[in-house]
This record gives C-alpha cells, sequence and structure tokens, in this order.
C-alpha cells in the first residue's frame, strides 16, 4: 500500500540551515555576552554563575580574570591577553561546574615569562576545560593549572610554548643544598586533584630546545648559589664541579602529591619537546594510549606511586629513558606519631602494570647529546630508592612492551647499509643488591631488542 504524502511541507536544505543560525543566533542573544560590557570580568560580575559569551577579538587584560561562582564560565572564540606578567590569566576559585570552552589564553609581547600559571582551578569540583589554547605562558606553574579539585576534565586542549629559562632554587633541601640556572615550565598541572580526566590534549614546546648554543647561551646548570653544606644526595664531585646535567626541567604533564592526588586518567594526549613528558606522583592513574614525542624522559612514576596502569603508549625519541619506575624522597613507610608529630600513612610504590606500549628511536632526541654513554640511559628503568627509609619499588607486571633497536634498520650511507649500533647499553635496567631495589618484578611475552651489552643489566624474572 502507498505510503500517504505528509500535508507540512519539507524544509528545503537552504531553509533548514537559516532556521539553524537564526536559531543558535537567538540563543546567544539570550544568554550574556562579553560585547555588551566595558571588559570581561564586568560580564562576569554581571552575570554570576553564568556561561558568557565572549565573541571573536583581542581581549586585553591588566589584572587576572576571577570567576567564584558555581555555573560559571567564558565560552566563544575570543582571544584574551594579560599584558601583565605577575598575575595568572584567568582563575576560578571555590566554585562548581565550571566551564571555559573555545578560547584562546595568551601573554603581550615582553610579558611571556612569569611565574604565574596560566589558566588555574582552586578549590573547584567538577569543572569543565575544552578546546582551550593557552600560549606563551612560559612558566614552572603550568599553563593550566589545576590545585585541590575534584571531578575535572580537560579535553582537547592545545598548550604551546611553556618553558622559560629560570633558576632552581634547592637551597632550603637538606638533600640537595644548592641553586642552579636552568630550562623550566610545565604544561598541564595538577596538584592535589580527585578524579580527573586529561584526554586528548597536545603540550608542545616549539621555543625552547635543550641544544649546546641554548645551554652556552644561558649558563644553563651552573650553580647560582650553595650552601656550606653538601646535600645528602649530591656527588662530591658535581658539588665542586658546581654544574649539574639535569638543567632541563619541568614536564608536559605532572600530577603532584601521591598522599592525595588519586584516580586520575591520561588518555590519548600528545606532548612534544617536553624535558619528562608524564611525570606522576600519584594513586591510581591510568596512563593510555598517550605519544611522548622527544622528551629526555618519556614517564616515570614514583615518590609513592601505586597502582599504575601505563598501556599502549608510544615513546619515541627519548634519551635518558622511556618509562621509569622508581621510589623518591617521598616514599615512606608507615609511622607512628612522635614528637609531636601525627601519624602517617605508608607511601610506596608499586602494585603497577606496564603493558603493550612501544619505546622507539631511543637516543635520537634532542637531549641525546647530553645523556647519550650515561650508564642510567636506558628505555625502561626500575630504580632503587635514594634514602634507607624508602620502601621498595614491588609487584610490577612488565608484559607484551616492544623496545624497538631503531638502529637496526640499516640505513643506506652512499648507497651502504651502515648499521646504527644501539644507543642503549640495555633495554631494561634495574638497580639490584641493595635494601630499596625493586622487588617481584615480572616480565612476560616482551621484545627487548638488545643494547649494546644485552636485554638487561640482571636476569628478568618471569
Amino acid at each position: 500500500m502507498p505510503r500517504k504524502s505528509s500535508s507540512r511541507p519539507l524544509l528545503s536544505l537552504a531553509t533548514g540551515l537559516a532556521w539553524l543560525v537564526t536559531s543558535a543566533t537567538a540563543t546567544l542573544a539570550q544568554e550574556p555576552s562579553v560585547a555588551n560590557y566595558d571588559s570581561v570580568q564586568a560580564a562576569i560580575d554581571a552575570n554570576p554563575g553564568k556561561p558568557i559569551f565572549v565573541p571573536p577579538g583581542n581581549y586585553e587584560i591588566n589584572a587576572k580574570l576571577h570567576i567564584g561562582k558555581d555555573g560559571g564560565g567564558l565560552y566563544g572564540s575570543g582571544r584574551i591577553i594579560q599584558k601583565n606578567a605577575t598575575q595568572p590569566i584567568l582563575q576560578a576559585q571555590d566554585a562548581a561546574s565550571i566551564e571555559l570552552r573555545g578560547l584562546t589564553f595568551t601573554r603581550a609581547e615582553g610579558q611571556m615569562e612569569s611565574m604565574t600559571e596560566g589558566v588555574l582551578l582552586m578549590h573547584c569540583r567538577d569543572a569543565r576545560l575544552e578546546n582551550l589554547r593557552v600560549i606563551d605562558n612560559r612558566s614552572p606553574a603550568g599553563s593550566i593549572a589545576l590545585r585541590y579539585c575534584e571531578g575535572a576534565i580537560v579535553r582537547d586542549c592545545l598548550v604551546d610554548n611553556y618553558m622559560r629559562i629560570s633558576v632552581d632554587d634547592r637551597t632550603a633541601s637538606p638533600l640537595y643544598g644548592y641553586a642552579f640556572r636552568c630550562i623550566d615550565g610545565s604544561g598541564i598541572v595538577l596538584l592535589d586533584c580527585l578524579g580527573t580526566l586529561l584526554q586528548g590534549n597536545h603540550v608542545i614546546e616549539h621555543n625552547l630546545l635543550p641544544t649546546p648554543e641554548v645551554k652556552e647561551k644561558f649558563g644553563l646548570g651552573k650553580f647560582t648559589k650553595k650552601n656550606a653544606q653538601k646535600g645528602t644526595l649530591m656527588k662530591q664531585e658535581v658539588w665542586d664541579a658546581e654544574y649539574v646535567n639535569n638543567w632541563h626541567q619541568g614536564s608536559g604533564i605532572v600530577l603532584n602529591n601521591p598522599r592525595v592526588a588519586d584516580r586520575t586518567q591520561i588518555l590519548g594526549n600528545l606532548s612534544e619537546n617536553a624535558a619528562q613528558g608524564i611525570d606522576i606522583h600519584a594513586d591510581h592513574v591510568i596512563v593510555a594510549n598517550n605519544i611522548i614525542n622527544n622528551a629526555f624522559m618519556g614517564m616515570k612514576a614514583m615518590h609513592g606511586s601505586r597502582n599504575v596502569i601505563i598501556t599502549g603508549n608510544q615513546f619515541i625519541k627519548n634519551d635518558l629513558w622511556s618509562i621509569g619506575l622508581m621510589p623518591g624522597t617521598a616514599s615512606g613507610f608507615a609511622e607512628a606519631a612522635h614528637d609531636g608529630q601525627p601519624a602517617r600513612e605508608p607511601n610506596h610504590d608499586g602494585g603497577s602494570i606496564i603493558a603493550n606500549n612501544i619505546i622507539s628511536d631511543f637516543g635520537y632526541g634532542n637531549a641525546a647529546w647530553i645523556w647519550g654513554g650515561s650508564e642510567s640511559c636506558a628505555p625502561m628503568r626500575f630504580d632503587r630508592g635514594p634514602a634507607p627509609g624508602n620502601p621498595p619499588l614491588t609487584d610490577v607486571i612488565v608484559q607484551g612492551n616492544v623496545v624497538y633497536d631503531s638502529g637496526r634498520d640499516e640505513p643506506l650511507i652512499n648507497g651502504v647499509p651502515a648499521r646504527q649500533e644501539p644507543r642503549y647499553k640495555y633495554a631494561v635496567r634495574i638497580e639490584a643488591d641493595t635494601p630499596t631495589s625493586p622487588r617481584g618484578l615480572h616480565f612476560i611475552g616482551n621484545i627487548l631488542n638488545p643494547g649494546t651489552a644485552g636485554v638487561s643489566n640482571i636476569e628478568l624474572a618471569p
């Protein structure tokens, strides 16, 4: 039976599109817009708890934008330019369901080097940061920084050029006792955060790369001061030389405070030209399907990082290590209350899985000239604790990973195959034979192309 025709005419494609545009325009007209106020902050203040539309254009500010009401936020394609290097670009605090979408946050020429954050959220719950561009916020504090937040999502954002020349001052620590000139800066920084999702973000540095020319120009690695007494973790020859080679500091993505930070997903992000691609000091973390390209450390989990899953990642052109697990100075056993100090819970490293990752082009990154030939260079590294009071890294499954010696592909030089030696001594390095050395490492079904001295410095347990 033929279907009856509708008496209601169908909209043409042009008519339908016109209706959609009209509807969207009407919706925007009903929502607050920066275009109707003297400044972005004036629009925020006049519409507490509402999302504010930021039309295309440049919006210069001299003080940080502040959002402090539940449901507030900014969206649009506007470009917000901070002219004051001593201020963050935007700060949201003590609010739930903040949303920031589509905007560009940057700093004015001559104000790009800062010690403050770009976009900063503090004590916020269920925040959403999507499709943001944070450019030329060159600061150790982070281009996107979340502190004491819960349930945040940071998705599909671009962080570009986040590093600066700085001084890393460790004189307050009895472990070190010196300060030195360095490149420093971090892209996305989480401190004391719970239940965070970082997904699909690109964190890229183009401006400062660890070249010999940059080192000489800025005197990188040279001490700027040191205490009268050598730090307990310092080698005497380093102390006397007043120079350290770890002058490339900061991370593409960093999670801090393993005694608090918990339940973090780091999924499908791209980090390029970082010092450390991903730096984890946290529990219950999933690091999956990320690409870490050209970082001298691909990633590490330490200082009491427990129950970390590292799976399906690509580590390319790393020079010191690609995947590193180890205790740190913050790792510790449980402590009873004593001398007026409260009791402390244990802070152990381990109970983790490293599975189905590929490590390639190891030793071909920008920092190879610094670290190449070091005994510490290894695509996979499992280290001891730096102090006797550190619990050892314990119970890690290492399964189905590939360490690929890219030099074995025999490139042609003048028509003749010229196989390159591996740029690592061992595919896996395990610091053994001390009370804080790793325990319970299990290697199953990996393809580990040997280095110049073999697959591992000790026998790998199945």
